[in-house]
C-alpha cells in the first residue's frame, strides 16, 4: 500500500486548507496519507513512497531551512513532488524572466537588488502609471507586498523606513498596479499531471488589492476561454520539467492576458470549489505511480 506524506507546517490556524478533501479518494485506492510539518525534527522520510509539498505556508520566512528539508527528502527513498529541481527554479520569481524569454506574456516587471528612493521613481516613469506594487522576489501569501501611489510617495505619506528595512537586503520586483485585479479579479487555472482540471477567479475585498482568502478575498468557480488556456499551457511547456500540480495565475493587462505567477511549490489548489478536482489530482498521482513501476 503506497504511503504519502503531505508536507505542511506547524500552525495553519489563520489559513484555509482543503487538502483533506483528497484523503478519501486516496484511501479508496488503498493509499495511506499522513500530514507532516516540514519543521518536524528528523522525520523518517523513508517511510513514505511520496512526499507532496502542500501547505508549507511559512517557507518564505525560512527559505534556507525549507530548502534543506527538501534536500533531506530528496536524499531519502521517497519521491518528492513537485520535483526539487522544479521547486528550486520556482522559489524566486526570477523564473518569470525565463517564461518571458520563451514568449510567455508576463505582467510588466522591473527587477532590483539595491533599494533606494530612485527605484520607485524609475518604476513610475518606466510604467507610465501612478500606482505600483513592490514585493520580494521570494514571497508568498502577499507577505511584504506594498501598494504605492505616486502622490503618497512624493508627499511623504509612505513610511520609507519600512520599505528600506524590508528590501535593503532582498531582491525585489516592482509592477504597475493593475486596476483589473480590483475591477475583475485574478484568474487561477489548475493542472494535475499536465491536464487542465478547473479554474477560479479571486477578487479582493473592497478597499484592498490582495486576492487571498486570508486577506478577505472572495473566490468564484469560473469557466476560462481559449486564450487563457493557451497562455497557461505555454507557461507549463516552458518549465524545466513536468509537474504533478501547477497553478497558473492570470490577470488582464492592457486588454490581454498576462501571467502574474506560476505556482509550483505550495499553491492552494482550491479543491473545495470543484467537486471533481480531488479525484483528478489523485488520478494524476496514480498514473505517475503506475508509469514509474
Amino acid at each position: 500500500m503506497p504511503a504519502i506524506a503531505f508536507l505542511s507546517t506547524d500552525n495553519l490556524e489563520d489559513f484555509f486548507v482543503y487538502d483533506e478533501l483528497l484523503i478519501p479518494f486516496f484511501e479508496q485506492r488503498g493509499w495511506a496519507v499522513k500530514t507532516v510539518s516540514w519543521h518536524s525534527a528528523s522525520p523518517n522520510w523513508n517511510k513514505f513512497d511520496y512526499v507532496i509539498v502542500r501547505s508549507t505556508w511559512d517557507y518564505q520566512q525560512h527559505a534556507e531551512e525549507f530548502l534543506a528539508c527538501l534536500e533531506d527528502i530528496e536524499a531519502s527513498s521517497a519521491v518528492l513532488l513537485n520535483p526539487i529541481s522544479l521547486m528550486k527554479w520556482n522559489i524566486e520569481k526570477h523564473y518569470l524572466k525565463d517564461l518571458q524569454g520563451k514568449g510567455v506574456p508576463i505582467v510588466e516587471t522591473m527587477w532590483g537588488s539595491e533599494f533606494n528612493n530612485n527605484v520607485i521613481e524609475e518604476a513610475f516613469a518606466q510604467f507610465g502609471c501612478d500606482t505600483v506594487v513592490i514585493k520580494p522576489t521570494l514571497s508568498a501569501n502577499a507577505d511584504d507586498t506594498f501598494k504605492l501611489s505616486a502622490a503618497d510617495w512624493r508627499e511623504g505619506h509612505v513610511n520609507q523606513r519600512v520599505l528600506f528595512d524590508t528590501f535593503q537586503q532582498r531582491d525585489f520586483m516592482i509592477q504597475p498596479f493593475l486596476s483589473s485585479v480590483v475591477d475583475e479579479g485574478e484568474y487561477s487555472l489548475f493542472y494535475f499531471g499536465g491536464e487542465f482540471s478547473h479554474a477560479i477567479k479571486k477578487v479582493p475585498q473592497k478597499g484592498d488589492f490582495r486576492v487571498q482568502e486570508e486577506h478577505g478575498g472572495s473566490l468564484h468557480s469560473i469557466a476560462v476561454d481559449g486564450e487563457q488556456l493557451a497562455i497557461a499551457e505555454k507557461a507549463l511547456a516552458a518549465m524545466p520539467c513536468d509537474a504533478l500540480y501547477a497553478r497558473v495565475d492570470l490577470v488582464r493587462q492592457s486588454n490581454h492576458w498576462a501571467i502574474m505567477e506560476l505556482e509550483l511549490i505550495e499553491p492552494s489548489l482550491y479543491f473545495n470549489l470543484n467537486p471533481q478536482s480531488p479525484l483528478r489530482f489523485v488520478e494524476a498521482l496514480v498514473r505517475y505511480h503506475e508509469l514509474a513501476q
